[in-house]
């Protein structure tokens, strides 16, 4: 990666060519602000995970971090006292069995972005599919917000999709829990429901003659969930969601760019494995 930041500067990502960062720095969400006061959690709940119960510590092989790191709907939180980590515990599995009564209310129920390190927005779309496409992201981490944006001259909604949250994750240098949230149910259902590992399991074949699209970036972006705690979340897109309005600003921005690289693996059809003969 080369490149220099001003306060809305261009940088250049490499192999994916130009690539657009715009980092802003403003208050964020009020609710992610008052959280990550770490060095006070002394103890950490584990509601969904490998072993539920709590934790003194979050690193470690005594720690909670190994029991909810690549568990898909781990839910966890930290707390100064044992006291509030038994009441929130308590609490968490009586929602539990309401939340499994009740797929709608599952649903419609968000995620707690303060049980997170970081909160994530992305979207990702192109002009005609395939066509001139853009990926934009919102990362919001304690009282930082960033932007990123870039984009193709010809691509898929859904790779542009891929590369948002791909881009973003590439910006956490350190083991994180990351909330990512996604209008993409490509993106959220191949991560959540396990299709995206099972494709690569099975050498990237949806089925014995089918091969997975885009595996490159798949394979990308099951090593970056793997580096941290990841877990997407789906949002349904243009309902309101601030954060989300403003990376579908920044995919469609992108997308009238007449500037863009080329996505070279997808222009040069390397974005599936060749099935083998017999």
């Amino acid at each position: 990666m080369t490149g220099t930041i001003n306060q809305r500067q261009t940088m250049v990502f490499h192999p994916w060519a130009r690539m657009h960062l715009i980092l802003t720095k403003t208050q964020a969400a009020p609710r992610v602000m008052a959280k990550m006061a770490e060095a006070k959690k002394s103890f950490y709940a584990v509601a969904v995970g490998r072993k539920p119960g709590i934790y003194r510590t979050w690193f470690g092989p005594q720690g909670a971090e190994m029991q909810v790191r690549g568990f898909t709907g781990a839910r966890f939180k930290g707390f100064a006292s044992l006291a509030e980590a038994e009441a929130w515990l308590k609490d968490a599995g009586k929602r539990s069995i309401t939340r499994k009564s009740s797929t709608a209310d599952a649903a419609s129920a968000p995620l707690d972005p303060d049980e997170y390190d970081i909160l994530i927005y992305t979207d990702g779309g192109s002009i005609g599919n395939p066509g001139p496409g853009g990926w934009g992201a919102v990362i919001i981490e304690d009282h930082a917000r960033r932007e990123l944006s870039g984009g193709f001259r010809r691509t898929t909604n859904n790779r542009m999709e891929l590369m948002g949250c791909i881009m973003a994750l590439r910006q956490i240098k350190d083991s994180r829990r990351v909330l990512v949230r996604t209008d993409s149910q490509y993106v959220a259902n191949g991560m959540n429901k396990g299709w995206a590992r099972k494709w690569r399991k099975n050498g990237w074949m949806r089925t014995p003659n089918e091969p997975a699209e885009n595996y490159d970036l798949w394979d990308e972006l099951l090593d970056l969930a793997d580096r941290h705690h990841v877990t997407f979340e789906w949002v349904r897109g243009h309902a309101g969601h601030v954060e989300n309005e403003r990376c579908d600003t920044l995919v469609r921005e992108m997308s009238a760019r007449r500037d863009l690289p080329q996505d070279s693996n997808y222009e040069q059809r390397r974005t599936t494995i060749t099935p083998r003969k017999g």
